[in-house]
C-alpha cells in the first residue's frame, strides 16, 4: 500500500471491510452482516453496496472471488486483498487514536 495519508473511511466502506476481514462475503451477506454487526444502526442499500464494491476493486482492496458452494458459482463474492487488508487496518488505527484522544480505554 503506499505511504500517502489515507483519508477517513465512509461508514459503508468501514463495514465491508470489517465484514470481509471475517471473510469472503456476497453482496446480501455483507449487507445483513453489516446491520447485525452494527446493532440496526448502519444499513447498506444494494446501490450503496455496488458502487462501493466496484470503487473498492479499482483501489485493489478487494477482489472478486468464485464461490466453490455448489450452485452458487455465479454469485458475486468477495474477498479482502492484502491492500484491502492494511486499509481496514489503518482506519482501525485511525479510529482508536481518536478514541484514545477523548480518554476511551478498551478492556482486556
Amino acid at each position: 500500500m503506499k505511504e500517502t495519508k489515507q483519508e477517513p473511511l465512509s461508514e459503508s466502506y468501514f463495514y465491508i471491510l470489517l465484514c470481509l476481514s471475517k471473510g469472503a462475503n456476497h453482496g446480501y451477506g455483507i449487507m445483513k452482516m453489516t446491520e447485525n454487526l452494527s446493532q440496526g444502526q448502519v444499513k447498506i442499500g444494494s446501490g450503496t453496496m455496488y458502487g462501493a464494491t466496484s470503487n473498492m476493486m479499482k483501489k485493489g482492496w478487494i477482489k472478486e472471488i468464485v464461490s466453490d458452494e455448489p450452485g452458487a458459482e455465479k454469485k458475486r463474492l468477495y474477498t479482502l486483498t492484502s491492500d484491502g487488508q492494511e486499509a481496514f487496518k489503518a482506519e482501525v488505527e485511525r479510529l482508536k487514536r481518536m478514541l484514545s484522544a477523548i480518554g476511551f480505554t478498551q478492556e482486556k
